[in-house]
């Protein structure tokens, strides 16, 4: 049987030099190194991908190397290519807004502290499911795409036995939860936004899995809800 391919120790470097890239962007765009918001946001983001990273390289290095996967290869379709660009650019949106809007430019006012409490609560499950999602899940692929070559089957224990497609709730809650946090009212927005592209995403990529994975129609009637339990 061939070895999982594995990810190297110094692309894991340059992977962990551009993660720390994000959150020191969030600072400096909001000019001060004292707004606490950012600061939380930032650890809540190191340590959500910093923990999954450590994880897949000692427990999955094959799904690790998945998530390396360079966009438009392994049979991904040119249209989830163009969501996953619009993925990234939206999110690279999202993520300046939040300092621009609540500290530097103050277009937002101020948040009461339960809408805050709220922002918490929602990334603390977005952790969670997030990391649940790779513990759970070894075809997790950030590709819509069906990997044959590592002997792709449905999954449906674990957080997949809540939602479909928990990775997708988990940016949702993100999306949401960290501009409450912050008070920026517009990065809300930009979410909200994202949230409806990764509805768009999951109805293709359902359509994918339903004609080539077996089994995958008979757990969508074993677990109805796609996205947001009791809702869609």
């Amino acid at each position: 049987m061939t070895a999982p391919a594995r990810v190297s120790p110094f692309a894991l470097f340059l992977t962990l030099l551009y993660l720390l890239a994000w959150p020191a962007l969030v600072l400096i765009l909001a000019g001060s190194w004292r707004w606490l918001e950012g600061w939380i946001f930032s650890v809540w983001f190191i340590a959500v991908c910093a923990s999954t990273l450590g994880w897949l390289y000692r427990h999955d290095p094959g799904l690790l190397a998945e998530r390396y996967r360079r966009p438009g290869t392994g049979g991904q379709s040119r249209r989830d290519l163009v969501i996953v660009v619009l993925l990234v650019l939206g999110f690279v949106l999202w993520i300046v807004l939040m300092p621009l809007d609540a500290v530097r430019f103050h277009w937002s006012p101020a948040p009461p502290g339960a809408v805050k409490a709220v922002g918490l609560v929602f990334l603390a499950a977005s952790w969670l499911l997030l990391f649940r999602t790779f513990t759970d899940n070894p075809y997790a692929s950030p590709l819509a795409r069906i990997q044959r070559e590592r002997g792709h089957q449905v999954v449906s224990t674990g957080v997949y036995g809540l939602v479909r497609h928990p990775m997708y709730l988990g940016a949702l809650l993100m999306f949401v939860g960290a501009p409450l946090l912050t008070g920026a009212a517009s990065a809300l927005l930009v979410g909200a936004a994202l949230s409806i592209l990764l509805g768009v995403r999951i109805v293709g990529e359902e359509s994918l899995l339903a004609r080539e994975l077996p089994g995958y129609d008979a757990y969508r009637e074993r677990v109805r809800y796609r996205l947001v339990p009791f809702v869609w």
